[in-house]
């Protein structure tokens, strides 16, 4: 198993110029929908899939958002610890260009933009 230390990682200053560009690029949101309304991120490429919901969706399909494997994914939650398991997760499925939001949305919030909103 990958220790967190190994988990490809994306400061939240990172993650802020990677969001002024037009690449493509798949903001994975793996938080539940109700801490959505709390603090999003406003881009037409955050996807948001539960972790909740991971089992339930994965059996079925990989969603169409993330099912090239080269696709650039950052993924997100409130403080990181789940998308570093996503990230940890989509590495090990071999998905080659994938990065955890160190400090979750949170630390974007607090770093870069307030707007974004924070939440307990």
């Amino acid at each position: 198993m990958m220790s967190p230390l190994e988990v490809p990682q994306i400061t939240p200053e990172e993650f802020a110029d990677r969001l002024k560009t037009d690449s493509p690029l798949v903001i994975l949101d793996v938080r539940e929908p109700a801490e959505l309304h709390a603090a999003a991120i406003k881009d037409r490429r955050v996807f948001n899939l539960p972790m909740s919901q991971l089992a339930a969706i994965w059996g079925g399909e990989i969603p169409a958002a993330i099912q090239d494997r080269q696709t650039e994914i950052i993924v997100l939650c409130h403080h990181g610890e789940r998308s570093s398991q996503m990230t940890a997760f989509l590495k090990r499925q071999g998905w080659k260009n994938v990065r955890n939001l160190t400090g979750g949305i949170d630390a974007y919030a607090l770093q870069v933009d307030p707007s974004v909103g924070i939440y307990r």
